[in-house]
């Protein structure tokens, strides 16, 4: 169906018909599918002809079959067959945004699957219509709709965040539960109306089920006494017009008597229907007539509760009809590898095909090789120069199916960055239209062609001219193609030409709106690359592949002689200038392969560094709260420890306990030592000459600090909330710059080893500044460095504030058996912010 039987059903749109809130399309109906366009004035008057002819010799409704193909219900396919371009750009931009909305969802981890949806226009129609009533299969195909209506309806709802112009049309999709639920319990999968529908119903199929078994049992009661040569051998009862019947041959017709309803192809056998059974089968028909009506009853009473909602039930198939044409859509970009382009006003001078591909040839599995083709401001023409089987033809229809496509509404097969201008209408003269019946001429169909074209192009007009010129005297036809392009130009349509003429390879040197471009062809293999080449003119290599056929040497000779000096000199700059632009290919090809490696082995440089990090981030966190619990532990053994030494009665049960506790610290240090996993650490720096205000690793405790004081053998360091004394002989000083990373659990400390700092004991610690989930171990190693220096009392700054800090240390302090008394600070002692702890 070509775009002229479109255009004629579309004057009978009335004017605002367009039932969606969003306002993207235009939907019509038929009697049989949902007819969609994207508006009812799209189309010229004046060049309806050429449009209908550009569709068709563009192969526009094979391009749309080949997505439809890809829908998921017949009536979705439907639609998207009778796609038709629009005009107006936010119409089809608001449509590209839906197709990349579908392919969004079709990539994410849920995907998107459309429901089936079932053919119920026709029925739909006649809902509204009083005493209509539904059919089994009809009814089951409603309650099929509802279903798909609310699935895709919640399937919709839930990414909203990635698919909102779905979501929005899927709130038009209706939720009717209960006439749905009443359907499915009535009717079955197949349409038939269930024996569960009414208690009636199954009673009178149980009598009808009952009826018909003793028919049976009568009849075959009946034949088996019959005389045997009256009786036909396997010989079982069947149905005939619906009445239950014997065979019987034809001589035993006046002894069995009853109605005969049939005979065999021989004649030789009748069948009929005893009298023994008319009364019976009379009775049947009772039951069959009283199912009939309550079966007719029953689906009269579920079509009265699907009727109030006819409307619901026509805007939700419509809507359904419309996401599955996005789906369709949205699955051919995946396919084709598709990128949403740019849609814009043919007025804005710009046009970028990226990665182009002609959809058929891409349908068919054929190799494709992408084209890019790029309008610069101003640029209006291009001509297109070289050999034939070079692929001219197939890019002038692949430029205008793409533009036909995006213009439908569909992503056709083009890369990032595409900016396709909306044109409109779009006129081609491609092939031999050679017509015997219009007594038509090759040339006099191009013509005929060119005409109409030129009677309508204008800015907004994209032109595709096979061949231009050809046909005719290469010298008249050259001229002839010149004006026409050149009046083409004029009218700023964007205009794109294939010739083999030379005179039309000179006019972009006379005007900047006009281009050459040609189609790379391999000079050494005399074959075509496909490769679109702007700004260089292309060579016809006639007389190349006529060698390469192998015709008579001295016929070429004759040939290369016969061409003028001009031609002969053009065709070798021409040559050169082709073997530059492949090379250069080649080169630029070379760089972006080496950009993209370098791109990648950053990139992974960077997930690595990255992961690095994470992990040293990880295990320095496992560290610390891994040093915090051998912490706590050996604060718990200290302890321990230290109450045996208290507890000793005499000097000798002292000695006993101090051993004791000296071998249960030990014990606690070694497993510590074990449960510490071992890491490669960084390499330092030799530990040379320590300077002060240095930073400096401390080996024993591994950690880190800053070196304030050098005391011959001794070094006091700043190791962040401790001022430690050390020799001098632990500390390792650390390369300039080098993070402060503080991994005291996680470095391997030697085996065997003691920690033999003294710590800087001090007879007051100020928590002041920390919060209150912090100071406990503060204040925790703060107490248990005063008693192991054997220090009385103890000060502790925690500010006046809120009180939270004195309350949380005053809760610590009590529950510490070490301690023998606290209380506030007197007047001179810092009066409430601080407190003062007698050990016991």
């Amino acid at each position: 169906m070509g775009l002229k039987a479109v255009e004629n059903r579309l004057h009978a749109v009335p004017p605002g018909a367009i039932p969606w809130p969003t306002q993207h399309w235009v939907w019509r109906r038929t009697s049989t599918v949902a007819r969609c366009t994207l508006s009812a004035g799209l189309l010229f008057q004046k060049c309806s002809r050429m449009i209908s002819h550009a569709s068709d010799v563009l192969e526009f409704d094979e391009g749309l079959a080949v997505v439809a193909a890809l829908a998921s219900s017949p009536v979705g396919a439907e639609a998207v067959r009778r796609l038709v371009p629009c005009l107006e750009t936010d119409r089809v931009h608001a449509e590209i945004a839906l197709v990349a909305e579908g392919i969004a969802l079709l990539g994410s981890e849920d995907g998107w699957a459309m429901p089936a949806i079932p053919d119920l226009e026709d029925a739909l129609s006649r809902l509204k219509l009083e005493g209509y009533v539904w059919d089994g299969p009809t009814l089951r195909d409603g309650a099929r709709l509802l279903g798909s209506a609310r699935t895709a309806r919640r399937t919709l709802r839930a990414p909203s965040e990635i698919s909102p112009g779905l979501a929005a049309i899927a709130e038009i999709l209706c939720e009717l539960t209960s006439p749905q639920e009443a359907i499915e319990r009535a009717i079955d999968e197949d349409g038939a109306v269930r024996d569960a529908a009414s208690p009636e119903l199954r009673r009178l199929r149980r009598e009808l089920h009952t009826v018909r078994g003793r028919i049976v049992g009568r009849l075959t009661e009946f034949a088996a006494s019959l005389p045997p040569h009256f009786q036909v051998s396997d010989a079982s009862v069947s149905l005939r017009e619906g009445r239950y019947v014997i065979p019987v041959r034809r001589e035993g017709r006046g002894e069995v008597g009853g109605i005969v309803h049939g005979e065999s192809q021989t004649g030789a056998t009748l069948f009929i229907e005893p009298p023994i059974a008319i009364e019976m089968m009379n009775r049947l028909r009772e039951l069959e007539a009283a199912e009939a009506r309550e079966v007719q009853r029953i689906l009269r009473e579920l079509t009265e509760v699907l009727r109030p909602h006819a409307d619901e039930l026509a805007a939700s198939l419509e809507t359904l009809i419309r996401l599955d044409t996005v789906h369709a859509r949205a699955r051919y970009a995946s396919l084709v590898d598709g990128h949403p382009p740019e849609v814009c006003d043919p007025r804005d001078d710009s046009l970028v095909v990226v990665q182009g591909r002609h959809p058929l040839l891409l349908a068919k599995g054929e190799a494709v090789v992408p084209f890019d083709l790029r309008m610069e401001k101003g640029e209006r023409t291009v001509v297109i120069s070289g050999p034939n089987t070079g692929g001219k033809t197939v890019l002038l229809k692949a430029i205008g199916l793409l533009t036909l496509m995006v213009r439908s509404g569909i992503v056709p097969p083009v890369g990032p960055g595409t900016r396709l201008p909306l044109f409109a209408p779009v006129f081609a003269d491609i092939g031999d239209e050679q017509s015997i019946e219009a007594s038509l001429s090759t040339f006099s169909a191009h013509l005929k062609n060119l005409r109409e074209t030129l009677t309508a192009a204008d800015t907004g007009s994209l032109v595709l001219i096979d061949e231009i010129g050809s046909g005719t005297d290469p010298v008249e036809g050259g001229a002839l193609a010149q004006a026409i392009l050149l009046e083409l130009t004029s009218r700023s349509a964007f205009t794109v030409a294939t010739t083999h003429l030379g005179n039309l390879k000179l006019l972009a040197v006379e005007n900047e709106s006009i281009v050459n471009a040609s189609l790379q062809f391999d000079a050494e293999r005399l074959e075509p690359t496909f490769r679109l080449l702007k700004g260089t003119p292309g060579r016809s290599y006639g007389l190349a592949i006529a060698r390469r056929l192998g015709l008579p040497r001295q016929v070429l000779e004759g040939a290369e002689q016969a061409l003028p000096r001009s031609e002969r000199d053009v065709g070798k700059l021409l040559l050169e200038l082709e073997a530059n632009e492949q090379r250069l290919a080649k080169l630029n090809a070379d760089l972006e392969a080496q950009v993209a490696k370098t791109t990648a082995l950053e990139s992974e440089l960077e997930h690595r560094s990255r992961e690095l990090s994470r992990r040293e981030k990880d295990a320095e966190r496992r560290a610390r709260q891994q040093a915090r619990d051998l912490l706590m532990q050996s604060r718990s053994e200290v302890e321990a420890a230290i109450e045996e030494v208290r507890g000793a009665a005499d000097e000798v049960a002292l000695e006993e306990a101090a051993r004791a506790a000296r071998r249960r610290v030990e014990e606690a240090a070694r497993k510590q030592r074990e449960r510490i996993p071992e890491e490669r650490s960084r390499v330092p720096q030799s530990r040379g000459d320590l300077e002060v205000g240095a930073r400096v690793r401390i080996e024993s405790l591994g950690r880190t600090g800053r070196l304030l004081e050098l005391r011959d053998a001794r070094a006091v360091v700043d190791a962040g909330d401790l001022r430690l004394q050390l020799p001098a002989d632990d500390l390792t000083m650390l390369p300039p710059g080098d993070q402060d990373l503080d991994r005291a659990a996680v470095r391997h400390r030697p085996a065997g080893g003691r920690i033999e700092a003294d710590l800087d004991a001090s007879a007051e610690i100020d928590l002041r500044g920390l919060r209150v989930d912090e100071l406990g171990l503060r204040l925790g190693r703060g107490l248990d460095n005063a008693l192991m220096a054997g220090l009385p009392s103890f000060r502790i700054i925690h500010g006046k504030g809120t009180g939270a800090l004195r309350a949380e240390v005053q809760e610590i302090l009590r529950g510490d058996p070490r301690i023998a008394s606290f209380r506030p600070g007197g007047r001179l002692e810092g009066d409430t912010g601080v407190t003062i702890v007698e050990f016991a």
